[in-house]
């Protein structure tokens, strides 16, 4: 990676090599804080078992925030690759979008220590971070959109959108803090899923419907 390019989001494409790289240094972050936790992410130890130099790290990640907050955009890009595989079913858009964050929010469920590590991350996120945390929303829309299936999104469902993802990360803090059981997460997501099927505007009425009315 250049002098000037910093952070995950270069200013020139990576080569192979800077890519495979930076694969392996989110993978040690991820592993370490699999195992211990938002403590355990130290960049010394991530570049130790990424096998990069401590500043060649830096020069990808400036800070351990930055880097954690890689790593759940990265979780979120792998995510999105399994449910474009298989969708979760639903007949409206409302139990599609249910469905497909409940599948994400077990995913992490299942490394409770490595999700704690980027949800603080993204939370202790400052303005020097602002381009990572744009990522991980952006990735969280993209998922939430795709599971609507609903063609081109009006104003109404992007601002139904940009609820249900606050809801979501809300979710993720107040169950990681002890403070929400899993069935009231599931809940809370439905309940903020709603707003897309009352913000999907109405078919319009066809012949037939006039016909059997009248």
């Amino acid at each position: 990676m250049g002098a000037g390019a910093t952070g995950t989001s270069p200013t020139s494409p990576l080569t192979e090599r800077q890519e495979a790289r930076r694969r392996r240094i989110l993978d040690a972050s991820a592993r370490l804080a699999g195992r211990g936790g938002f403590d355990a992410v130290q960049m010394r130890e991530v570049a130790e078992s990424s096998q990069v130099a401590l500043g060649t790290l830096y020069r990808y990640f400036p800070s351990k925030i930055h880097l954690l907050v890689a790593t759940m955009q990265d979780q979120l890009e792998r995510m999105h690759r399994t449910l474009r595989k298989k969708p979760p079913a639903g007949d409206t858009a409302a139990e599609r979008v249910t469905g497909t964050l409940m599948l994400a929010f077990r995913a992490l469920q299942r490394e409770p220590q490595l999700a704690d590590a980027m949800v603080r991350a993204l939370t202790f996120a400052d303005r020097s971070v602002s381009p990572e945390v744009d990522q991980v929303s952006r990735r969280t829309t993209m998922i939430i959109l795709d599971a609507m299936d609903l063609g081109e999104p009006t104003p109404d469902q992007l601002a139904a959108v940009r609820v249900i993802e606050h809801t979501w990360h809300s979710a993720l803090i107040t169950w990681l803090s002890g403070r929400a059981s899993i069935a009231q997460v599931r809940i809370d997501i439905e309940t903020a899923c709603r707003l897309i099927d009352l913000t999907t505007p109405a078919e319009p009425p066809t012949p037939d419907t006039f016909f059997r009315a009248g």
